[in-house]
C-alpha cells in the first residue's frame, strides 16, 4: 500500500492579493499578484507565473475544448514579497501595532503590509 507523502506546513507569510516576485524556477524574475494560496501543500498560484498547457475535452464551459494555458501552483519558498514602499523584494516580519493587532511588515523599509 502506498503511503501518503507527509508535508510540513510553516507559517505562510504571503497572502492572497500580495504582489510577489518569483526568485527560482522557470518563471524566475516574474512579478505578479497572488491569486490563490494552497496552505496544505505550501504552494501559491501567481498571476502570469508557471504557465502550463492543459488539454481539455469539449464541455458546456468550453464547447470547443482544446489546449488552455493557465497558471499552476508554485512553491512558497520560490516567492518573495515586493516591498510596497521601494518596489524591491523583501523578507516579511510580524509585529504588534499600536492597536494590539499582529501585522506583517517589510523588513527592508519597515513599512506595514496591508
Amino acid at each position: 500500500m502506498a503511503q501518503k507523502k507527509k508535508t510540513t506546513t510553516h507559517k505562510i507569510k504571503i497572502k492572497k492579493g500580495d504582489l510577489v516576485k518569483v526568485i527560482a524556477g522557470n518563471s524566475k524574475g516574474v512579478q505578479g499578484k497572488v491569486l490563490q494560496i494552497v496552505a496544505d501543500s505550501n504552494r501559491a498560484v501567481v498571476e502570469g507565473a508557471n504557465i502550463v498547457k492543459k488539454h481539455t475535452k469539449p464541455s458546456a464551459a468550453t464547447p470547443n475544448g482544446g489546449i488552455i494555458e493557465k497558471e499552476a501552483a508554485i512553491n512558497i519558498s520560490n516567492l518573495t514579497l515586493i516591498d510596497p514602499k521601494t518596489g524591491e523584494p523583501t523578507r516579511v516580519g510580524r509585529r504588534v501595532n499600536e492597536d494590539g493587532k499582529i501585522v506583517r511588515y517589510a523588513k527592508k523599509s519597515g513599512e506595514e503590509i496591508k
